[in-house]
């Protein structure tokens, strides 16, 4: 039966119609892929079959490299149904990075998206002879058939759609993914995910998102980051919500997606609600079906111009990969807090460096452990990692926050990324949306330089700025803005004028990045003040 297949029965999905569309993938060139009940377990199976077939079965490791394609959850799906692992890997990794996850994972195969055979073959000396299994196709991508290579589609028509025989019943405490962080401070370390992960995802529709029946949830953010597994992927499918996934994220075209198809919903982070509001306004900006948008980070500065621009609710929330859970649904707290944790669940505080807890208003780090049951992270191959991250009993999250008198918790800054200038300390985020709003700008990510004067703990500040596709950004008009609306210890030292604000998988921007680049002699950096 299809309510057999490991995934669908770990989350006690019963399903009255198996030809009913589960989810709708929305391509770059605008094409549907419309998935049902019977297409996951399908596939699901036949994508089993061929990794057991490739010698990747119980305890094995295997490599995900593609956008939101249905061949994502296929995978992703099969290897908890032969208890292998799987790691998905942020799309657009190369080089050293790309080369680091693959060994570090000890992957024995590889299955990838066309448009990123190149990527491995630059690092093929590095990773040695792991093999790619296969090569998804697809025709709007325009990218002819590598012989070097076996094609995805056509090895999964060759296999069988059963269950296969090496099937393992779903056991919660297996390994079932590897997802790597950010990397925003250095190597990537790879969080292992036990499969009990998938029923937790599935239930925050209920208990977090609070998911009505006529929703109809949409995402553009990665499936290799927990985000669009736990507020899209899994709840939908739990609830039988017809979700939408997008190729990729667009701001310019979401909210003609979520007309399109009707979505009540849709998930965000900082970075990308902030590129969404320094689109031009439209007429039309209020005129859409969403009721909430479920975001992690909303800068303060824009929340609520953006909520009575498009005629919306944020529901923000506060999570990391390794654990720790808060959100701060509409009408629930104060704007600019990501709430409180979901009593009986997790329990968080604020302490300082000797780990004492301290008062409301004063900045500390957040750290956070479960009510119930053990609070672990395991980073694959990194046990002194692990237990250092997890050391008292308290995950360490590393980033610095507040809570208020009524225990909302506010977020600050990320450990050891404060910025601080002539002793203030300064919002990044208010920086970001004066620019932003600038006609000439279509991004826009403010971060801090050690001063030129010396002063230790000082930062000049950056202000990167991407302009529209095929434009030019109005330096002056910029200037002149940041003169008029900011105060003087806010306005940013320097410009540095980029193509595209380099991100992490999860849309955060990579201002390490961005700092390796920095140059206060370089063409593209303009003094301000």
């Amino acid at each position: 039966m299809i309510e057999d297949l490991p995934i669908f029965k770990a989350i006690n999905l019963k399903i009255d119609d198996p030809e009913r569309i589960a989810l709708r993938f929305v391509n770059e060139d605008e094409s549907e892929e419309p998935v049902t009940y019977r297409d996951i377990f399908e596939n699901t199976n036949r994508t089993a079959n061929l990794l057991l077939k490739s010698g990747v079965g119980n305890g094995d490791t295997f490599i995900m490299l593609m956008k939101n394609h249905p061949e994502f959850i296929y995978s992703l799906f099969a290897a908890l149904s032969i208890g292998a692992i799987a790691v998905p890997v942020d799309p657009r990794s190369r080089g050293r990075k790309l080369a680091f996850q693959i060994l570090n994972t000890r992957a024995k195969g590889i299955i990838a998206a066309d448009q990123f055979v190149g990527n491995i073959e630059e690092v093929k000396e590095e990773i040695g002879d792991i093999p790619i299994i296969g090569v998804l196709y697809k025709k709007h991508h325009n990218i002819p058939v590598n012989s070097a290579y076996p094609s995805l589609d056509e090895l999964l028509k060759a296999e069988s759609p059963d269950m296969p025989a090496k099937m393992l019943p779903f056991d919660h405490t297996r390994p079932a993914q590897i997802i790597h962080t950010s990397g925003t401070t250095g190597d990537p370390k790879g969080v292992v995910l036990k499969a009990d992960r998938f029923i937790m995802y599935a239930l925050m529709g209920d208990f977090i998102w609070q998911y009505k029946p006529d929703d109809i949830p949409y995402t553009g953010l990665s499936m290799t980051h927990g985000n669009a597994q736990s507020v899209t992927l899994m709840p939908s499918l739990a609830k039988k919500l017809p979700a939408v996934i997008s190729e990729r994220f667009t701001k310019s075209r979401i909210w003609d997606i979520c007309r399109k198809y009707g979505c009540t919903t849709f998930s965000l982070l900082g970075g990308m609600m902030a590129g969404i509001y320094n689109e031009p306004p439209r007429e039309d900006d209020a005129d859409n079906p969403v009721r909430v948008v479920i975001s992690a980070g909303t800068p303060r500065a824009i929340w609520e111009a953006f909520e009575k621009r498009f005629n919306v609710k944020i529901h923000e929330w506060y999570a990391a990969v390794e654990g720790g859970l808060a959100h701060n649904p509409p009408g629930f707290g104060p704007v600019g807090s990501f709430g409180k944790p979901p009593e009986g669940l997790v329990e968080m505080k604020i302490v300082d460096e000797n780990d004492n807890e301290v008062p409301p208003g004063v900045k500390g780090e957040l750290v956070s452990r479960m009510v119930h049951g053990p609070t672990e992270v395991i980073y694959y191959g990194k046990d002194d990692a692990s237990r250092d991250k997890t050391r008292g009993g308290w995950l360490r999250s590393g980033d610095i926050c507040h809570r208020d008198e009524n225990g909302f918790f506010y977020f600050d800054f990320r450990k050891g990324g404060g910025l601080r200038r002539q002793g203030d300390f300064i919002q990044p985020d208010l920086i970001e949306k004066i620019i932003g709003e600038h006609e000439s700008v279509s991004e826009v990510c403010v971060y801090g330089v050690p001063a030129s004067s010396g002063a230790p703990g000082e930062s000049d500040i950056v202000a990167a700025i991407a302009p529209f596709e095929g434009k030019t950004v109005d330096v002056e008009g910029v200037k002149k803005l940041c003169m008029s609306e900011l105060e003087r210890n806010s306005i940013p030292t320097y410009f540095q004028i980029v193509d595209e604000i380099p991100k992490t998988v999860s849309e955060k921007p990579l201002a390490r990045v961005l700092k390796e680049e920095f140059d206060p002699a370089a063409p593209n950096v303009i003094r301000v003040a």
